[in-house]
């Protein structure tokens, strides 16, 4: 667990930790340095250390991190010691393409249904139901939903977040291009796809800079 409030930016980094540790297992890294490691991520040693101190000390000196050991402690501190069950409010482009994403499941992130108010979206993804948008309620109120994935058009967005926060979810996965207000005890990430791609116009059009 922490030791006191962890920033933001240090929490950004976690899945990036889990990333890079679940590859380097992979490639049979037994244990690695902070130096190594921040190599690889394009961190100093410093930050490595830094970053991990935060929630416990796991390396050990002279040795470095254990790379299984340490990936498990990122991923406990992720939250991935838990299954957590999703629906998706729209059946469109980005809505079918998260269904279909297999890692998900692997990293236990669970689509159990998608919902849209178009009739002939109705019917399955993946094996996962395509619901009518008037049945959300009561399904809600019948299964258990950590994770509410918005993927409407902007002018719906507010509305499908109010209507999954008004069913007990928790959490918001956002890919609206629109900010949306939720109540302090409601997380919410959104992912505006639009404003990656400016960005990466932003560092093409000042490359010689």
């Amino acid at each position: 667990m922490p030791k006191e409030k962890v920033s933001n930016a240090v929490v950004a980094r976690l899945p990036l930790y889990y990333r890079y540790l679940s590859a380097l297992e992979t490639q049979g890294y037994v244990r690695i340095s902070s130096q190594q490691l921040g190599e690889k991520m394009g961190l100093t040693a410093s930050q490595i250390r830094q970053d991990i101190n935060c929630f416990g000390g796991f390396g050990q000196q002279g040795y470095g991190y254990n790379v299984t050991a340490l990936k498990m402690h990122v991923g406990e501190i992720l939250g991935m010691t838990s299954n957590y069950r999703m629906v998706i409010l729209g059946a469109g482009n980005i809505g079918r393409a998260i269904a279909n994403y297999k890692a998900f499941e692997k990293m236990e992130f669970v689509v159990d249904a998608l919902f849209d108010v178009n009739a002939s979206q109705m019917g399955e993804i993946s094996g996962k139901p395509v619901l009518d948008i008037t049945e959300l309620p009561e399904y809600l109120e019948a299964n258990t939903v950590d994770i509410g994935v918005i993927a409407v058009p902007s002018d719906a967005a507010q509305q499908a977040c109010d209507a999954l926060v008004q069913g007990g979810v928790r959490a918001i996965w956002n890919f609206a291009p629109v900010d949306l207000v939720v109540p302090p005890n409601v997380s919410i990430k959104s992912v505006h796809l639009l404003d990656a791609l400016l960005v990466l116009s932003y560092y093409m059009s000042n490359s010689d800079a």
